[in-house]
């Protein structure tokens, strides 16, 4: 189904209360490496626990889409923009997506009460991705998946159905 849709991975991890991420992400808020993005610090406990995004859910689904554009910029005095900002806006296209896998999920086993989420909303979504086995965080703080890179879109679906888990996988760094 997800492949169908356009999602080059897909991970599914236990929705749980993060506690490593937690306490890295209230260091890094404490030592004020968030700087003027003041957003990130607010409501904590949404971003390192999904259930209390989608009370009762019990499986975070995570899914790459990969942004890779071979179209090169024509005009050379234009300033440079990232492959991910030509065409239309991800967040409408990959939520799209999402809202449709859902949908498929509720044809194939019923009733599902589950959110979508692309990067409009407190989900640490780098970690869910690496706790899915979709890929790892490298270096660059970027989630880099074997053979692929990480030229993707990072997206959720928190669902109430429980499904078989994935682990994370190995770093390659």
């Amino acid at each position: 189904m997800a492949t169908d849709l356009g999602f080059h991975t897909v991970g599914f991890a236990k929705s749980e209360k993060m506690e490593p991420e937690a306490q890295r992400l209230e260091a890094w808020l404490n030592q004020g490496k968030h700087g003027q993005m003041h957003y990130l610090a607010n409501h904590f406990e949404k971003r390192i626990d999904p259930r209390k995004l989608v009370p009762g859910s019990k499986t975070v689904i995570s899914l790459l889409y990969n942004y890779h554009n071979p179209e090169k910029q024509k005009d050379p005095a234009a300033p440079k923009i990232s492959q991910y900002a030509y065409g239309k806006d991800y967040h409408f296209v990959v939520k799209e997506r999402l809202r449709t896998l859902l949908d498929s999920i509720r044809t194939a086993v019923g009733p599902v009460e589950g959110r979508c989420f692309v990067d409009s909303a407190p989900v640490l979504e780098r970690d869910w991705a690496r706790r899915s086995g979709t890929g790892w965080v490298g270096k660059n703080t970027l989630l880099i998946t074997p053979k692929q890179g990480s030229y993707f879109f990072l997206a959720e679906l928190v669902i109430d159905l429980e499904l078989v888990y994935d682990h994370p996988i190995k770093d390659y760094c």
